[in-house]
């Protein structure tokens, strides 16, 4: 007697052998899907639409859900054969084998012990196929399906072989897999009545073919040698999880969908599977489902993807992963330049920006990308500058910026010609090769704290990544949970991902304060994620340096950052002492303290070299703008418009707005610890006056050629020379010895620090004759730098050191003397010897002492 259970065809497209119909045969001991070649297609949609009911078999109490069916066992016996032992409702065994020989994938069905008292030969296996939904069978009959078919199920009946085994054999071309083989066993007595058998579970038994249980590690896609592809994805809270996978790129819904396997296909929270290599698929994503969730889901984003590429024709963009195995990149010759942290000098850009602007005069494809910054490296030279600085590259919310990504393993595609995934990841590499021959190195700045609201996190477990207790604005509903181990493991994946694949050279923390929170927003001490990156042994030995900058409030946090000795941090303290002294309202004590390391940072088992200078970045007014604006809306940038706000042709005004701006670049490389450069500042790029990050505008390669730029280039490159060849006093790893250092009111007495009217400031840094012999190499450049900064508004005498009969100090750097004089390598040495030099206002002035021997 026939019982009938519920089926129904494939919702989703699905791939079959090509050319096919099909034969199912029930012939003894065998039952063959033999597939017979029809035409000349390589592959052939077949089924498109939904089918209705065929075949019915019902039994009582059926569960609904045919994944959760087995507790199986899964021993892999060869690399092409998967053993699954289940467990029946009356204690029996069911033993499943699948093979794959000659382009044929075989099933092997065998009873381990009586399933029933003396009725082997009355065993029948009524089995069908399903994909994605275990109660839609695919249709045996290809050719001929139809809502009536009737072979969406089989019955075949269980046949002993000659030692006596009862067994079940299928064959299957392998172009129909991946799919699952669902089984359910009856039982027929003499009097035709029948009875099921089911797993332990009371389900039916379910077996992959084409795919098999695969590893939890490493998460994401990973290419064995074989071709096969190991799927990995982390779920904590959800049902069911199904692999989407895609045939083309512009179809909306995937051309396969397999549900996976909760009780093969999940390791704790992980989800996994094994795809042979041979299916004829370009992209994946995800879907999740809990049971609090039963409505249809997004197909989603895997975190892990290495490459990503948008699908489907509608907007929103969506995006998935790509079945891509990374090409080896011939890293031959490339040597990671290795700077000590102390001899940086870095240019922060941002790529896009860079070269977007037609006055770039690249090529249209080339433009606002890795190859645009290649072909550009001549600026970087030109400036004297051995590191860059890039803003975050990671795919991000476009309409928020590059400070809300949604993805952590790849670089945007925007920064490659034509969207084009795959060359976005050749070129990243190639430029990092060619900065790296040319002694130059690659940082990034990274955003971990956070995501865009668009970010697949969300859906695919919202609990576990972010921070669900931080409130309902939302901040804190796209906070991520950092110091959680799960996302804890995403980032330093994801770090590693970015030195191993693209050999960066060190990375910059954005809002690195919320690297410290724990799941309820508290503060820990020791951030397990901090800590973790300090000890990694392989990005323990890159850069890591911490910015608390927030980009959702645009402002810094100060909280003590744990640093292990290892995190470099960027010094906003630098930036606002300096930009208070130079508008008048600073202290002496403060700008003291900047020059020589901000030891108040930086003297709990660091250095100045861990002291990450600037003075304008890519948020907040640029270096024109803050002599030129400071409106009330702009009290908290410290600017000073030097008389008149905005734009003006008056010559005094701008005679002290390009002093002013002389001085901020002279401080930041004369002042212990690391120059950040910003992208624009070198050919007065102005925001209008605006600090937001949006008014910011791409790099204008026709304003380099003015003659503000053209000496305002010049001028960084010789502070760049200068401070790498008196290395002995401006790139220390130590703080300078108190000796080392002498400070000077004007009249060459004590400073007076504490005199709120003050505006004078100098200091003599004196030099170890041997020591810096050995640095420079030249025996007349070993002698002492006095450096003074005067924001008064009127001229200041000033009184230098004395110096030995046979030594003279030469004047290097005058800010108030017009172009080219106000600068000079050779030096200009003070007249018959003059120990006094008249400084003007708002000037600052450095001298070095030169024996006059040669």
């Amino acid at each position: 007697m026939l019982l009938p259970m519920q089926s129904h065809c494939l919702s989703l497209r699905a791939f079959v052998s090509p050319k096919v119909a099909t034969n199912c045969c029930k012939y003894g001991k065998r039952s063959m899907c033999d597939f017979q070649k029809m035409g000349d297609a390589k592959y052939k949609q077949v089924i498109t639409g939904l089918g209705k009911s065929g075949r019915r078999i019902s039994y009582q109490h059926h569960t609904q859900k045919a994944l959760a069916t087995s507790d199986v066992s899964v021993v892999q016996t060869a690399e092409k054969v998967a053993t699954y032992l289940f467990r029946t409702e009356n204690g029996g065994q069911l033993k499943v084998l699948v093979k794959k020989n000659n382009k044929k994938y075989g099933v092997y069905v065998e009873v381990l012990s009586s399933l029933h008292s003396g009725r082997d030969r009355d065993l029948v296996m009524s089995w069908g196929l399903f994909r994605s939904d275990s109660e839609s069978f695919m249709p045996m009959d290809f050719q001929n399906s139809n809502d009536d078919s009737k072979y969406s199920t089989i019955e075949t009946p269980f046949i002993k072989d000659s030692p006596g085994r009862l067994v079940v054999e299928l064959d299957f071309d392998e172009n129909l897999a991946p799919f699952y083989v669902s089984i359910l066993l009856k039982s027929l007595g003499s009097n035709l009545e029948s009875s099921e058998i089911r797993s332990h579970r009371k389900t039916n038994f379910v077996v992959p073919v084409g795919f098999r249980s695969g590893r939890p590690a490493p998460l994401g896609l990973s290419v064995l040698a074989n071709g096969s592809m190991n799927f990995a994805f982390f779920s904590r809270h959800a049902e069911s999880v199904v692999l989407c996978l895609y045939a083309d790129t512009s179809a909306n819904k995937p051309a396969l969908e397999i549900d996976l396997d909760p009780y093969v296909n999940r390791s704790g929270d992980i989800w996994h599977a094994l795809l042979d290599g041979s299916v004829p698929f370009v992209s994946y994503g995800y879907r999740c489902k809990s049971n609090a969730d039963k409505k249809r889901q997004y197909v989603l984003l895997d975190p892990y993807a290495k490459v990503i590429e948008d699908f489907g024709l509608g907007l929103p963009r969506k995006s998935i992963g790509k079945l891509w195995k990374e090409p080896g990149f011939d890293w031959s010759g490339d040597i990671r330049p290795s700077l000590p942290m102390e001899k940086l000098i870095i240019y922060r850009l941002n790529v896009t920006r860079f070269t977007k602007d037609k006055s770039s005069k690249l090529p249209g494809d080339i433009v606002g990308t890795f190859t645009g910054i290649s072909e550009k490296l001549h600026h970087f030279k030109d400036l004297g500058v051995n590191a860059i600085l890039l803003e975050p590259i990671f795919p991000f919310d476009e309409q928020k910026g590059p400070y809300f990504p949604w993805h952590f393993f790849s670089p945007g595609s925007q920064y490659g010609p034509s969207d084009d995934s795959e060359f976005v990841v050749k070129s990243m590499k190639e430029m990092v090769k060619k900065l790296h021959v040319n002694g130059i190195e690659v940082l990034l700045e990274v955003v971990f704290t956070h995501t865009a609201e668009v970010a697949a996190l969300q859906q695919i477990d919202n609990s576990s990544y972010y921070q669900v207790e931080g409130g309902e604005d939302l901040e804190s509903r796209n906070a991520l949970n950092c110091n959680y181990p799960i996302v804890q493991q995403l980032i330093l994946d994801s770090l590693r991902h970015w030195v191993i694949e693209y050999h960066i050279d060190g990375f910059c923390f954005i809002n690195a304060s919320s690297l410290m929170k724990g799941f309820h927003g508290e503060f820990l001490s020791r951030p397990p994620l901090v800590e973790a990156i300090s000890f990694d042994p392989l990005l323990s030995k890159v850069k890591l340096i911490a910015d608390s900058w927030d980009p959702h409030n645009i402002e810094k946090k100060d909280i003590s950052f744990p640093h292990w000795k290892r995190w470099a941090e960027i010094n906003s303290k630098f930036c606002n002492d300096v930009r208070n002294f130079l508008r008048g309202q600073g202290s002496l004590g403060n700008l003291a303290t900047r020059l020589c390391g901000s030891g108040d940072l930086f003297l709990d088992g660091r250095g100045p070299s861990f002291s990450f200078n600037f003075i304008s970045r890519n948020a907040g007014l640029p270096l024109v703008d803050l002599v030129s604006f400071s409106s009330s809306e702009l009290a908290s940038q410290l600017s000073w418009n030097c008389g008149v706000e905005g734009p003006t042709n008056k010559t005094a005004v701008l005679e002290r707005r390009l002093k002013q701006i002389r001085n901020y670049l002279l401080i930041l490389f004369i002042s212990l610890g690391v120059p950040i450069l910003n992208m624009g500042d070198e050919c007065g790029q102005s925001s209008g006056g605006s600090p937001s990050y949006a008014d910011q505008k791409p790099l204008d390669w026709n304003a380099l050629t003015s003659g503000f730029a053209i000496q305002t280039t010049k001028f960084i490159s010789f502070l760049s020379s200068l401070k790498m060849r008196r290395s002995d006093l401006l790139q220390n790893r130590n703080f300078l010895r108190e000796e080392n250092i002498v400070w000077h009111g004007s009249d060459g007495s004590p400073p007076r620090w504490d005199g709120p009217s003050c505006r004078f400031l100098a200091m003599t840094l004196k030099a170890d004759s041997e020591e810096s012999q050995s640095t420079s190499g030249s025996p007349e450049m070993i002698g002492d730098l006095f450096v003074a900064f005067n924001s008064a508004g009127h001229s200041e005498n000033v009184a230098l050191p004395p110096l030995t009969v046979d030594a003279a100090w030469f004047r290097l750097v005058d800010t108030s003397l017009p172009f080219p004089g106000f600068f000079t390598t050779d030096g200009v040495p003070l007249k018959d010897g003059s120990v006094t030099y008249e400084m003007k206002s708002h000037t600052c002035v450095l001298f070095e002492a030169r024996s006059l021997q040669f």
